[in-house]
C-alpha cells in the first residue's frame, strides 16, 4: 500500500467500497450492547469487533478502511493476532478516531465544541506507529431556533482545519466530519433549513482548510446529507434528500477532494443506502461519493451476534449483506428489488 496520503485518500473511497466506523465511545456501545442485553466488557467488544473484521467478504469486496476507538487499534484477537493486522490482511486500511468528544461551549448555551487538539502531534505519531494511515475528528452543529451561531460554526470548523493539517504532518489522512444533526434538541427544521446551514457549515470548513494550509486531495470529508430533522413534520422523499444534498455538495466542495463518505446521522439501513444510491445515479460527480456508516452497518449483525459465539457465522452474513449492498449504492446499482432478493 502507497504511503502517499493523496493513494491512501483515493483508495478509501475506490469504487464499489466504504468505510466501516467501529469507533464508537465506551458509552456508545454500551448503550448498543445493553440494547441486546450483552454486558460491555474488554472482551465482549473486542469479541464482537473481531467478529466484523473477520467477515472475509465484506471487509474485501466493500469496506476500504475501518475507524477504530483508542482500545480497539490496541487489542488482539483471542489467537494473539493484533486487530489491525487482521484489518490490514483483508486489504483494508485501519484509522483511528481521535477527537476527545463534543462538549458544551462556553458561553453557548446548547451548543457544543469538540475538544482534543492538546496533545494530538504526540497521539497521532503514535497511532501512525499502531498502524493508523487515517484518522477521524467529527464537529457536531445542531439547528434550533438561533441555533447555529455563527460562533459555534467558525470555532468547529477552526479546530476540523488544525486537526487536518497536524493529520497530515504526521503522513496520516484525516476524515473532516462537519455533521448538522438530524435527530438533535429540537429537531423539527424541515430540509430547506438543513440545506442552508449544511451550505454555511460547509464553505466555513473549507475556508479554515485553505487558512490552514490543508492539502484537499490527501483529506476525505464525511458531512450529513441534506435532510430534513427528525421531528419535522414533512419528511423529504428520497430523491429530494439526493437533488439537493448533491446541490449542496457541488456549490462548497472542491472537486480537488478526491471522495465523500456520508454518516448514516440516524436514518435507517436501508433509508442511508437508498440515498447514497440515488446520488450516485445522478453523477458524473467532481468526487467519490459513498458510505462511512457506524449503526446503519452494523445493526442488523449486533442483533444477529446477540453475544453468543454460536450466531458469528449469522452475524456476519447480516453484515456482509448490508456492505455489499451499500457498496452497490456507492456505484449507483442499489435497488430494492436487489435488496430484496439478496435478504
Amino acid at each position: 500500500m502507497s504511503e502517499r496520503l493523496e493513494d491512501i485518500a483515493q483508495a478509501m473511497v475506490a469504487p464499489g467500497k466504504g468505510i466501516l466506523a467501529a469507533d464508537e465511545s465506551g458509552g456508545t456501545i454500551k448503550k448498543r450492547f445493553d440494547s441486546i442485553r450483552v454486558e460491555s466488557t474488554d472482551d465482549s467488544r473486542r469479541d464482537y469487533r473481531h467478529m466484523l473484521f473477520t467477515s472475509k467478504s465484506a471487509m474485501r469486496n466493500n469496506v476500504s478502511g475501518v475507524i477504530l476507538f483508542d482500545e480497539t487499534i490496541r487489542q488482539k484477537a483471542p489467537n494473539g493476532t493484533p486487530l489491525v493486522d487482521i484489518i490490514k490482511s483483508a486489504g483494508s486500511i485501519p484509522g483511528i478516531k481521535v477527537d476527545a468528544g463534543a462538549k458544551d461551549m462556553a458561553g453557548h448555551p446548547g451548543e457544543k465544541i469538540t475538544e482534543g487538539l492538546d496533545g494530538l502531534r504526540e497521539r497521532l505519531k503514535e497511532y501512525h506507529k499502531l498502524g493508523a494511515r487515517f484518522a477521524k475528528w467529527r464537529a457536531v452543529i445542531d439547528i434550533a431556533d438561533g441555533l447555529p451561531t455563527w460562533g459555534c460554526v467558525k470555532a468547529n470548523a477552526h479546530a476540523l482545519a488544525r486537526y487536518a493539517a497536524l493529520c497530515q504532518e504526521q503522513r496520516i489522512v484525516p476524515i473532516v466530519e462537519p455533521e448538522v444533526m438530524m435527530d438533535g434538541q429540537v429537531a423539527s427544521h424541515g430540509i430547506d433549513r438543513c440545506a442552508e446551514v449544511t451550505e454555511w457549515v460547509l464553505n466555513t470548513v473549507f475556508a479554515e482548510l485553505y487558512d490552514a494550509r490543508v492539502n484537499l486531495e490527501g483529506m476525505v470529508l464525511k458531512p450529513n446529507m441534506v435532510i430534513a430533522g427528525q421531528n419535522a413534520r414533512r419528511k423529504a422523499k428520497p430523491e429530494q434528500v439526493a437533488e439537493k444534498t448533491v446541490r449542496c455538495l457541488k456549490a462548497t466542495v472542491p472537486a480537488s477532494v478526491p471522495g465523500i463518505a456520508f454518516l448514516s446521522g440516524g436514518q435507517s439501513d436501508i433509508e442511508a443506502t437508498h440515498h447514497l444510491s440515488l446520488m450516485n445515479a445522478m453523477g458524473p460527480l467532481p468526487w467519490n461519493l459513498t458510505f462511512s456508516y457506524g449503526r446503519a452497518l452494523q445493526a442488523a449483525a449486533l442483533k444477529s451476534w446477540g453475544g453468543k459465539p454460536g450466531n458469528v457465522a449469522k452475524a456476519q452474513k447480516s453484515f456482509t449483506h448490508r456492505a455489499r449492498m451499500n457498496g452497490l449504492a456507492s456505484q449507483g446499482k442499489w435497488t430494492k428489488a436487489k435488496e430484496k432478493r439478496a435478504a
